[in-house]
Formats: C-alpha cells, structure tokens, sequence
C-alpha cells in the first residue's frame, strides 16, 4: 500500500515542475466519490498576494504526489478549471462535515478528512464517530468500502468497515489492508479473519 496522507494536508503544497520551478500552489483537492480517486486540483499562485489561478492540475497529469511538493513533467500539464471541476465533487457537493452513514442504517459520525493514497486513490475518511453507549465522539479513520455512495448531505460507506477503525494513519494502514483483502475474499467466496475493530 502507498502511504497515506490527508488531503487537507495537500492544501498550500506547492506545485513543482520536474526542472525544479515551483508554478503553483494546491487550493483544494477534487475527488470522485464514487470512483474514489483524486480527479485533480484547482491552484492558486505562489507568493504571498496570489490569488486562484486560471488552471487546475488533472490527477492524470500529477508525476508524483510528494511528502513535500506534488511534481509534474511542466506548466503545459495545467488545464482549465472545467476540466477537474465538472468531474468531481463539485458535481455532488463535498464531502467535508457530511453525515457518515452505514449501508445499514446505523449513524457513524460526520467526515473531517480524507485519506489518500500516493496513487490518488481514496483509502478512507477521517471521521468524528458517535460511540455508543454515551454518545461521545472521537476522531477515528474508517477505510472506504467499494460502492460508496456519496451526496452533498451523506456519506454511505459498508456497515463492515466501522469494524476496521484506527486511532492513527500508521496503524489505520494495516486496518485498510485487512479490510480490502477481506472485501477480496468476499467477492472470491474465500472467508479471511482480520483484525476486527470496532468502536
């Protein structure tokens, strides 16, 4: 598995072509939820008094996404706005501060981040779940199931996934690997045990 970042931690990264010149800056990060992949990013300019620019960066176009600084090949990757903007989740509202529902019917909490892969791929959410008996909220991260339904108002993840919860990125990466390898078996026939967590 790739390593895992949060998105909000994209915001303000730079923008690095691969002969070294700094272009932009990552405004905001643009998803497709039901596919569950980064479709790119709109921009801003570089500088203290910059403001959005013109052109967004489609995931296609991304070389790497860095630990520092999000590398393309050169500034004729950048594309107008429309063409990261119309896929995403602009098209079906974000997914920020949205209720977390399971397939079940079960309130998990509401979405605080999202959890990406270095491939762009959604590996799951950070959210501010509801623990029962007291109804007390802590942050917990939550893999992404296949099939997720996503809409401006709620966020439809598996019922199983709240079973594979982390405290922390580094052991929700572990969490995220059982819980695929599980959804694998599942779709084989095959039964795998996990480390199942619940909260």
């Amino acid at each position: 598995m790739n390593t895992l970042v949060l998105a909000s931690e994209l915001t303000k990264r730079p923008v690095v072509t691969l002969e070294g010149e700094a272009v932009a800056q990552i405004k905001d990060t643009v998803f497709d939820g039901p596919a569950g992949q980064i479709t790119g990013f709109t921009l801003n300019g570089r500088g203290l008094l910059s403001g959005p620019l013109k052109q967004s960066l489609p995931w296609p176009a991304v070389h790497a996404l860095g630990r520092h600084a999000v590398m393309i090949l050169g500034r004729e990757v950048l594309a107008e706005p429309a063409a990261v903007v119309a896929s995403g989740e602009a098209a079906g509202g974000g997914v920020l501060g949205v209720r977390v529902l399971t397939d079940e019917g079960t309130d998990a909490g509401t979405v605080l981040d999202v959890v990406v892969e270095a491939d762009g791929r959604v590996a799951g959410f950070q959210v501010a779940a509801i623990e029962p008996p007291e109804h007390r909220r802590r942050t917990v991260f939550i893999p992404r199931g296949e099939g997720v339904a996503v809409s401006g108002q709620a966020l439809v993840i598996p019922a199983e996934a709240c079973r594979f919860v982390a405290d922390d990125l580094p052991s929700f990466t572990a969490q995220v690997e059982i819980f695929r390898t599980r959804q694998a078996a599942r779709g084989t026939g095959a039964g795998q045990e996990g480390r199942e967590r619940t909260w």
